[in-house]
């Protein structure tokens, strides 16, 4: 069973997501475990409860998603959170990317909400619809950037080419000649460096603004 919370400040949009979800039978079960219609709200309850993943809604009053994605993936870098909007802007999916959301999908989408939902659980990130058009365009463009400002050394510039290929830390460790705990803590140092959460945020910058 797959527990979800939804965020979104229309109670309209969050029963009928409801009703989609878990009434859908192509995989794992859904549950609607939750529902915020605040980015506050959303905050607290994520930070205190268990979901699987959380649908989160960008434009609300007060704190939107973004914000609320923000100040959760602070202390619970673990959370699952799928952004769902109505807005296909370019500056929207960047902050989404930024933020380290594992999924950004389109309102006018939702049919597809379910297998999101599952991919998202599996570990897998989600950009649906069209979406996944603007991403190459979005990930190639570059500012300049240069390492020694982040004390980022050439080794270190290996490594974060050899995690944006999607490569493990052992088949990092092999092709490097290191052991995987030296890898382990060579990529915590770059995020640290990078002020970054993780490999997901790690690949998305090396893509942005090192290539």
């Amino acid at each position: 069973m797959i527990k979800i919370l939804i965020v979104d400040d229309d109670p309209l949009v969050s029963g009928a997501l409801k009703v989609i979800l878990e009434n859908d039978s192509d995989g794992d079960a859904i549950t609607v475990d939750a529902q915020a219609q605040s980015g506050e709200s959303a905050v607290r309850l994520v930070l205190e409860g268990d979901y699987d993943v959380v649908l989160m809604d960008i434009r609300m009053d007060g704190m939107d998603g973004l914000q609320a994605a923000s100040k959760v993936l602070e202390q619970k870098k673990d959370a699952r959170i799928i952004f769902l909007t109505t807005f296909l802007d370019d500056e929207y999916i960047n902050k989404a990317l930024s933020v380290g959301a594992k999924g950004y999908i389109l309102k006018q989408d939702c049919e597809g909400i379910a297998t999101c939902v599952r991919a998202v659980y599996e570990g897998k990130t989600v950009f649906a619809g069209k979406v996944v058009e603007k991403l190459p365009d979005l990930l190639n463009r570059k500012e300049r950037f240069d390492p020694s400002e982040f004390d980022i050394t050439p080794k270190e510039m290996e490594l974060i080419e050899h995690v944006a290929d999607g490569l493990s830390n052992k088949e990092i460790a092999e092709k490097m000649f290191l052991s995987e705990g030296t890898v382990r803590n060579m990529v915590s140092s770059v995020l640290s460096k990078l002020d970054l959460r993780d490999r997901t945020q790690l690949a998305c910058f090396y893509y942005q603004k090192m290539i």
